[in-house]
């Protein structure tokens, strides 16, 4: 059985309308609205990133056009970087209010997250060149290992 030729979206499917690199954050706007206390979202980053941004930016979310940014945090509510977004990407969250405001949390960690972390500590600096050759597999000789 095929896909449906014509289907409704989910309520609860929200398609960015802007994404900004102001002021040292990478600001995604999801349109004007209310969006609940505990309830899931799953928000599309539509636009491009600006080429502009830092991958270290700090992600957050604005509501049509208030003036309140919302940090996007992972599940661990770690800060999302802008190294963790992708254009034309689907990421599924859930809103945490508080007194004050509130978080939009992602569910689960972004898989296309870099991962810089070395593999080991051993006591002795690490040096690049060593570092890319373990993570490439590559022996000294500039052979792949099996």
């Amino acid at each position: 059985m095929g896909c449906k030729n014509i289907c409704k979206l989910c309520n609860r499917l929200i398609i960015s309308q802007a994404v900004a690199f102001t002021n040292g954050q990478l600001i995604i706007t999801l349109p004007a609205g209310s969006y609940e206390n505990g309830e899931k979202y799953c928000i599309v980053v539509a636009q491009n990133i600006p080429e502009t941004a830092t991958i270290n930016a700090p992600v957050v979310i604005q509501i049509g056009t208030g003036t309140q940014l919302y940090p996007l945090q992972n599940r661990c509510c770690a800060q999302i970087t802008a190294c963790s977004i992708r254009t034309r990407t689907k990421y599924s969250t859930r809103v945490a209010t508080n007194a004050t405001g509130g978080t939009f949390k992602m569910f689960g960690t972004p898989a296309c997250s870099p991962n810089n972390d070395l593999r080991a500590i051993n006591g002795t600096a690490a040096t690049v060149e060593a570092e890319a050759a373990a993570t490439q597999g590559i022996k000294k000789g500039g052979k792949v290992n099996a």
